[in-house]
């Protein structure tokens, strides 16, 4: 039976993958400190289709355990993704000249020369769905014992610091313990920070990590003993982090996007892996289906790993969108906008703007925390022209200023945890 497959679906019973490839045209995403170079960077991919010669690989309805169609029972479900951009005299729920403990100055944009903060005013509300109002007294006790970990790129790292200063208010917490040390999250000798965080409150044995990941592959040198060796970026394989300590993992937020270009594979001397070997195929090693078939081959695995670790919930948050207009970083982009909501305040469609994550989780047990959409509607919350290390003439609108945007993004986890 031919079944066409417009998702990609990985066979694990082949020696090698399958590539099959969704067919929208989705662009590949640029760099948060690296501009696009190539043409094959330049480009919008266009994904083909492919027809499979397989029985029952992905059922076109699925059914849940009561029978109903997963379309119908999807569309009648919560969906957090979709509703409108309120005031709030109760918001920010953390102060910027604060939060000193866990909010990096360069994101603290109340340290900076700006001098309107009406984006920090406004909270998410879905349409259909309640949201609970966030409480980090209430955050705790929920997370009683358990470990909240976010890995990914630098909006993870946000998303990370935003909930930090939002369980804690923004107050300075003394008692609470720094625990990287239990994760090997030590900062190597010579280096500028370690590759994550790790921060435990005593009062509830509450943990809430950070680590470095920004492609969300396995990366491994290549000469272990070389000093200038290429990393073996492995397309198929999960971060060793991830595989090592998953087992002590409660709930676990992936990111990733922003770093799949030419100029950050260069700069990281990474050498795209799968199967155990170079990749040779032309068309897995184009950026955008490699940075596909990465998110489809490490769902697949955590949807497998899942079952054997019944506390764990995993969510793979979708991208975070650019606002760069007249340019990008390094050509005069700017986001000099400072009104909110100007491009307006609701989203109205039910699919999430980021096919790509929606794929990769669909018929899985991982969820996806959605904010693409909501998130393209505050161009005026990035750090734009104020940012404490800019140089003249660079702006910095892929970051977000904290309080801000991804406060909002842990109130839809929150919701949803």
């Amino acid at each position: 039976m031919s079944i066409l497959i417009t998702d990609f679906f990985i066979d694990d019973s082949a020696e090698t993958s399958l590539l099959i490839n969704p067919k929208e045209q989705l662009a590949v995403e640029d760099s948060d400190s690296q501009p696009m170079k190539g043409k094959e960077d330049e480009k919008t991919i266009q994904h083909s289709e492919i027809v499979v010669d397989r029985e029952n690989i992905l059922s076109p309805e699925r059914k849940d355990e009561d029978g109903v169609s997963a379309s119908s029972s999807e569309k009648q479900a919560c969906n957090y993704a979709k509703g409108r951009w309120v005031a709030d005299s109760r918001r920010p729920l953390y102060s910027g000249f604060r939060c000193k403990q866990w909010l990096s100055d360069m994101w603290a944009c109340r340290l900076t020369q700006r001098t309107d903060f009406s984006y920090e005013g406004y909270r998410w509300q879905p349409s259909n769905c309640e949201m609970p109002e966030f409480e980090g007294a209430e955050f705790l006790r929920r997370m009683e014992d358990k470990t909240i970990a976010f890995i990914g790129d630098s909006l993870g790292r946000q998303q990370f610091q935003s909930l930090m200063c939002m369980i804690s208010g923004g107050e300075d917490k003394p008692e609470v313990e720094n625990v990287g040390w239990k994760y090997g999250l030590v900062k190597p000798k010579g280096a500028v920070r370690p590759d994550g965080w790790a921060y435990r409150f005593p009062d509830t044995n509450t943990t809430i990590l950070y680590y470095w990941s920004a492609s969300l592959c396995g990366i491994e040198p290549i000469n272990a003993t070389g000093p200038t060796t290429e990393f073996a970026m492995h397309l198929d394989r999960p971060p060793s982090f991830l595989k090592r300590y998953l087992p002590q993992f409660n709930a676990v937020i992936l990111n990733t996007g922003h770093h799949w270009n030419r100029g950050k594979l260069r700069a990281n001397r990474w050498v795209m892996y799968a199967n155990g070997k170079p990749v040779t195929d032309r068309k897995l090693a184009e950026m955008g289906n490699a940075k596909n078939y990465t998110l489809y081959s490490i769902i697949r695995w955590l949807d497998s790993q899942i079952p054997l670790h019944p506390q764990l919930k995993v969510f793979l948050r979708t991208i975070s969108p650019r606002h760069f207009s007249n340019g990008d970083w390094n050509t005069g982009g700017s986001c000099d906008n400072l009104l909110p909501l100007s491009k307006g305040s609701k989203v109205f469609q039910d699919e999430s703007s980021d096919p790509v994550v929606e794929g990769a989780v669909r018929g899985t047990k991982v969820k996806i925390l959605d904010i693409t959409a909501l998130s393209e509607l505050r161009d005026e919350g990035h750090i734009s022209r104020y940012s404490i290390k800019a140089s003249d003439g660079i702006n910095d609108c892929l970051h977000w200023c904290l309080p801000g945007i991804p406060d909002a993004w842990n109130e839809l986890l929150y919701a949803q945890l």
